[in-house]
């Protein structure tokens, strides 16, 4: 038998906000239609999931100010989806194009701005004593929340690097802590700096039919998703603690930290709960 023979190689990372008085539309548009037409069907793709911040859970978020949300409480809804190891290219080929598709058949969503959008590398994932969920099954797990913790290392030390310390330093506790059950990291994808991962064109000479969001920060960043069992708001104080080691440790600066719950499948569930 081939040891882990589905691998997770490349996740994109998708944080946007509805326009106001769009909240329902929008919601049903992507679960209907984008997260399949945009994502699933492309090649390579392997899962996907969505996720939503009431305004409940953007009021947690730190610190106050973010180069990866600009204002930090951008981006109510957030998708994920993870890309199969070794078919991240071609799958990123086939995601520029279609969106240009979309746009061009009347199957885009003009009502709604990216906070930050970008495609990452995966580098690695750690779990709490006892959970047995592979970092290829996350998504489809339908775990409590998903806590999102960015960090740009200090000095000369690349996001990898920073990955590896702080899976050897701070992360052990967090999730000895119970606030999460599954982590994992990831580094800007060095196949394409540019913000949201496409370098394709359409007819209008832009790589995609909208911005894209704030810039993220720097390409060494690091990106942790970190899935819980529980409810964010009663594991957020152990979030700040991880935040404040990774800080004092030296290692790096945490820019943004912000949790979700899953969207309700089928349902227009937070829609009216996001201002």
């Amino acid at each position: 038998m081939v040891e882990e023979p589905v691998r997770v190689g490349a996740m994109l990372f998708t944080m946007v906000d509805p326009h106001r008085g769009y909240e329902v539309a929008y919601n049903r548009w992507y679960e209907r239609d984008h997260f399949y037409a945009g994502c699933m069907i492309g090649p390579g793709m392997l899962s996907g999931a969505r996720w939503v911040a009431p305004r409940r859970l953007k009021d947690l978020r730190f610190p106050s100010s973010s180069p990866f949300a600009e204002p930090v409480d951008a981006g109510s809804y957030l998708a994920i989806y993870w890309v199969h190891e070794g078919q991240e290219a071609e799958w990123g080929d086939w995601a520029s194009k279609q969106v240009w598709w979309l746009y061009e058949n009347e199957r885009g969503f003009d009502e709604r701005t990216h906070a930050q959008t970008g495609v990452y590398d995966f580098v690695s994932s750690a779990a709490a004593p006892s959970h047995r969920v592979p970092i290829a099954l996350a998504l489809d797990h339908r775990y409590e929340s998903l806590l999102v913790v960015v960090t740009e290392p200090t000095g000369r030390r690349g996001g990898a690097e920073l990955a590896a310390a702080l899976d050897d330093g701070p992360l052990p506790a967090l999730l000895a802590s119970g606030a999460g059950a599954l982590s994992s990291s990831w580094i800007v994808r060095r196949a394409n700096q540019t913000n949201g991962g496409s370098d394709a064109a359409g007819s209008s000479g832009r790589s995609s039919p909208m911005p894209l969001g704030a810039s993220g920060g720097s390409n060494e960043r690091l990106v942790q998703l970190v899935f819980s069992e529980r409810d964010p708001i009663d594991t957020w104080n152990d979030v700040r603690t991880y935040g404040a080691a990774i800080e004092s440790s030296g290692l790096g600066t945490v820019t943004f930290a912000a949790p979700f719950l899953p969207t309700d499948v089928g349902t227009d569930t937070y829609t009216d709960e996001l201002w």
